[in-house]
């Protein structure tokens, strides 16, 4: 009778980064906590059944709260997936991180790595210690949704909760809630549950930009997020320009817009070589160009599908590698279709 072939697990290395998912309870209140406690090997042993999906490594890149999230732990997350995609180590990469900032980690991510195979970010809203941790199943989850073989070509993906979402899209949109993570403006890419993983299209032909890590020397110019509020003068725009910011991003009222005082501010930067990119502090829709504020006129960049903080990130990206000029700029923002 012929022998069945042994059936190989594919290989995945998870990047543990510390976070809520790896947090402890605190006394402090009923629901305080305190984030990077546990390691990400004991994130792993919790997880019953995990071992059926993958063979996995883990590699403790950080144990902190993603509030304290840094260029230094974004560029050893990037180069050590683009190295183990590189050198076949691994078919799929897991991180897990806090939730605070795990969208500007993924988007990060999204516009560096170099690969077809699948990077899941995942992570939890409640401790480890918590009565009804949310970690285990979003910590399986993601492990089958790196493994399975529709994930190839999408890139960088944050699975939470049941839900699939694409980096560039994803948002944390509740203080507390499990469903916390939103795809605004485009929806989830997909669903997962213990039994299938389902993609609601096939994978996109193309991600936006990608970035020569080589190129970036591991750390990212200074790029300032200014809020936009009523009353508003434009004592910060100036107090950034001073202090040696190379972009600013402005949060801005409705669709990307600021006082006129605010407005005069950011045409002094423009005129001193800072790159200023319109995003909004409203939580959906886009911000077009040349609307209530004329971009051609001022020099000025619209965000269109990208919230202020994955705008400063591009920003930060284009900036790195020698990308100055706004329309250059405005291309690599495309025009929210990706």
């Amino acid at each position: 009778m012929p022998q069945t072939a042994p059936h190989h697990l594919p290989h995945v290395l998870v990047l543990a980064t510390g976070g809520t998912i790896a947090g402890k309870a605190d006394q402090r209140s009923a629901i305080g906590y305190d984030a990077g406690g546990v390691g990400g090997k004991q994130l792993i042993d919790g997880v019953p059944g995990i071992e059926q999906l993958a063979d996995i490594t883990v590699e403790q890149v950080a144990n902190i709260g993603s509030q304290n999230m840094n260029d230094a732990v974004w560029f050893a997350l990037a180069h050590r997936i683009q190295h183990a995609f590189e050198t076949h180590e691994a078919d799929a990469v897991v991180v897990t991180h806090g939730t605070d900032t795990m969208e500007e980690t993924a988007f990060f991510l999204q516009n560096v790595i170099k690969s077809k195979l699948p990077v899941v970010l995942t992570g939890a809203m409640r401790p480890s210690t918590a009565i009804s941790a949310d970690g285990p199943a979003n910590m399986y989850e993601a492990v089958k949704v790196a493994t399975s073989e529709q994930a190839q070509g999408r890139g960088v993906m944050v699975v939470l909760n049941d839900t699939i979402h694409a980096a560039r899209w994803v948002s944390k949109t509740s203080t507390t809630d499990l469903q916390t993570f939103v795809s605004v403006n485009a929806g989830p890419i997909g669903y997962v549950d213990p039994a299938s993983v389902r993609f609601l299209a096939p994978a996109p032909q193309a991600s936006g930009p990608v970035f020569d890590l080589t190129r970036l020397h591991d750390n990212l110019p200074r790029v300032e997020i200014i809020y936009g509020h009523s009353n508003m003068d434009a004592r910060q725009i100036d107090n950034a320009v001073r202090d040696g910011a190379k972009g600013i991003v402005l949060a801005g009222i409705g669709d990307g817009n600021a006082s006129t005082e605010a407005l005069a501010g950011l045409d002094r930067a423009v005129a001193k070589g800072v790159a200023v990119v319109r995003a909004s502090r409203v939580g959906t829709g886009l911000v077009n160009r040349n609307v209530e504020v004329s971009d051609d006129q001022h020099g000025y960049v619209a965000s269109y599908d990208l919230n202020p903080q994955k705008a400063r990130i591009l920003l930060q990206l284009l900036l790195a590698t020698g990308v100055t000029s706004a329309t250059q700029i405005q291309a690599a923002f495309g025009n929210g279709l990706y």
